[in-house]
This record gives C-alpha cells, sequence and structure tokens, in this order.
C-alpha cells in the first residue's frame, strides 16, 4: 500500500484524527465510510464526500452541467460499491463572485438531472465565492450491517466482473490533455452513472467491490493491494472497452491499453464473486442497465497479469502510473509524454 503516493497521504491525514468507535471500515477498506447506529441496529450508515475541482482546472470538463452531474454522481457511485441505498445527497458549490449566471444554472441542471436519473433528490448545502470552481458532494445512505460489500473479502478462484464497459473517462481526459479537438471525443458523451442497482443486487454475492472512478487498472491494483491476490484478465479490448472509445483509439491511433490504465475513470463496479455464485449473478442482472462483464480471475500471486492474444503473458506494476502526476510535478505535457512511455515497455499493443 506505501508504493503509492495517495495511499500514503490518506494515511497521513489519518494520523491526525482520532477514530469513531461507530466506525465500522478501517482506512482504504471500503468506497464509503461505514457508521453503526445505535438506534437503528442492524443498518449501517454510508457517507462518503467527492470534490470536483482538478479536473475543472486541468480542463477535462468546460461545460457547466458536466462538472454538476460529475459531481452527484462522484459520491453516488461510493454508495453503489458498498451497497448502500441512499438518503440523498448535499451540495458545497464554490464558483468565482459574479460568474454569469449560466455558469451556476448548468451546473444546477447536472446535478438535479444526475440525481433524478437514479431517484436521488439534493436535499440541501453550502455556497462559496471563491477564485476558481470547487464542487463537493456528499452521499449519504443505509446499507444492512450483514450484507455491506467492501473492498476486502476476495479469494482465490473468484470471477472478476465490470458492469459494464469502461474507457470514458480516459478518451476524454486523453482528448483534452492532448489538445484534441471536441468532435474527437465530445464532452457530452462522457456521462457516466453510479450502479446503484447492481450495488443493492451484489449485497450478499460479491466478495469485493469498487469503483472506478480512478481507472481500470488502478483500481485492480488497490484492491490487490488490500487482499494480497491478483488478477489474471484475457485482453479482449472489444468486451473491456465502450465502442465510442475503441473507436476513439482507432481514429486518433492511440492504443487501447490507455483507456484503461490512466486516472480518470467513470463509475462502473469492479467486483468478484465467487465461482459457485456466477449463476444467481446472472439472475439478478436481469434489473440491471448495463450485463456485467466477466473479465477475468482472482490468482494466488499478487499481480495484475494481462493475457494477451497471442498467448504472451504480462504482468504490469500500476505503482509507477498510479504516482506519475506526482512525479511529474503537476506538468501535463510531461505526464502524458511518460504515460506513454512507461506503458509502451508493457508491449500491450498487438492484435488481442
Amino acid at each position: 500500500m506505501d508504493d503509492i503516493t495517495e495511499n500514503v497521504a490518506i494515511d497521513a491525514w489519518v494520523k491526525a484524527f482520532s477514530r469513531s468507535r461507530a466506525q465500522a471500515n478501517a482506512p482504504h477498506e471500503a468506497d464509503a465510510e461505514l457508521i453503526e447506529l445505535s438506534g437503528a441496529p442492524g443498518q449501517l450508515l454510508a457517507i462518503t464526500i467527492d470534490t470536483v475541482a482538478e479536473e475543472i482546472e486541468a480542463g477535462l470538463y468546460s461545460d457547466p452541467y458536466t462538472m454538476g452531474w460529475v459531481t452527484a454522481m462522484a459520491s453516488l457511485s461510493d454508495l453503489a460499491a458498498v451497497g448502500a441505498e441512499p438518503l440523498g445527497v448535499v451540495v458545497s458549490a464554490s464558483v468565482p463572485a459574479g460568474c454569469d449566471p449560466a455558469l451556476v444554472e448548468g451546473i444546477g441542471r447536472g446535478i438535479e438531472d444526475a440525481c433524478r436519473s437514479l431517484g436521488v433528490h439534493v436535499l440541501g448545502g453550502d455556497s462559496n465565492a471563491t477564485p476558481a470552481i470547487s464542487l463537493t458532494g456528499c452521499a449519504v445512505g443505509l446499507v444492512p450491517e450483514d450484507e455491506v460489500i467492501t473492498r476486502r473479502g476476495l479469494a482465490v478462484g473468484d470471477a472478476l466482473f465490470l458492469t459494464g464497459p469502461c474507457g470514458t473517462g480516459n478518451a476524454l481526459g486523453l482528448a483534452r490533455l492532448g489538445g484534441l479537438p471536441n468532435e474527437f471525443y465530445p464532452e457530452a458523451r462522457y456521462r457516466p452513472s453510479a450502479r446503484l442497482a447492481a450495488g443493492r443486487n451484489l449485497r450478499g454475492r460479491a466478495t469485493a467491490c469498487m469503483d472506478t472512478s480512478d481507472g481500470v487498472l488502478a483500481t485492480l491494483d488497490q484492491l490487490m493491494r488490500l487482499n494480497g491476490h491478483g488478477f489474471e484478465i484475457p485482453c479482449d479490448w472489444s468486451r473491456l472497452i465502450d465502442a465510442s472509445v475503441l473507436a476513439f483509439c482507432d481514429e486518433t491511433g492511440t492504443p487501447a491499453w490507455m483507456m484503461l490504465a490512466g486516472p480518470h475513470g467513470e463509475f462502473e463496479l469492479a467486483f468478484t464473486v465467487a465461482a459457485c455464485d456466477e449463476e444467481d449473478l446472472s439472475l439478478v442482472a436481469g434489473d440491471w442497465p448495463t450485463r456485467p462483464i466477466r473479465i477475468g480471475t482472482v490468482q494466488e500471486r499478487p499481480a495484475i497479469t494481462l493475457v494477451l492474444g497471442s498467448g504472451r503473458r504480462a504482468d504490469i506494476d500500476m505503482a509507477p502510473l498510479r504516482n506519475l502526476l506526482d512525479t511529474a510535478g503537476g506538468d501535463f505535457t510531461r505526464y502524458l509524454r511518460e504515460f506513454k512511455e512507461l506503458g509502451s515497455a508493457w508491449k500491450l499493443d498487438e492484435q488481442s
């Protein structure tokens, strides 16, 4: 865990705070914080908070609607990953004083439409005037204590799934950071949705779960570090990656693996189930917006092993990529160059 800069930073913050006796999860263990409720035995309060600011400053989002949409979905996705039923969302919105009213209206519509699409309400919040836009969503929900899902618990032989194809977040990120015109990957195409229905159905079935907001391979890397077991993944990009993203890769000559390795993901769930529960999963997944995709298997060895079409097996080390923005000093030009250099060393560009 200490090989990842973000984990070390989180641990430094954790040391500054006393721990509540009501908290049921340890640091890094779940996408949302889980709190025992004395007045509601058998239920845990799930609470999570996410800020959208870096993405706006870096230019990934220019449409206020996207800013609002992601603000709501980011925290709701964390509730999905622990199997919680949302109670609602509160929002802190910080925008420049005297800004165009259309900015506030667009952000508000994005937040409301995202929440409405999932049957959730904004309960209130806070507004501030700041030099730069910073938007924070805090989602709260309830989950049965004996069915809560965390990032720990997977076992060797478990099947690894995604709730849907991925790559849209990294396609948008690489298009913007690479200075491509909007038509190469329109921002309006990036409308990820929290998989709340899937999260509820995974209670009592998933052995571990985490959302893909930091990218698929970073998510799997974190699960590997927490559980001490790795993953074997056959690399059929057409199954793993969204069709619009593969079209973007073809049009721009971008390697498909980059769509899973970058740090700007979406809100699918990566989860594991025991092999004996796969048939049961196929029955309940009929209620999900997308069909789950079986992408691999949990292996004993703590490594992410990609199996290419040629049969070649490649163990990939995600630590340098996960730490790259820090080592690049926030310089996105350097980041993109070194991202490609690190990934090309994996030699994943062959057809699979």
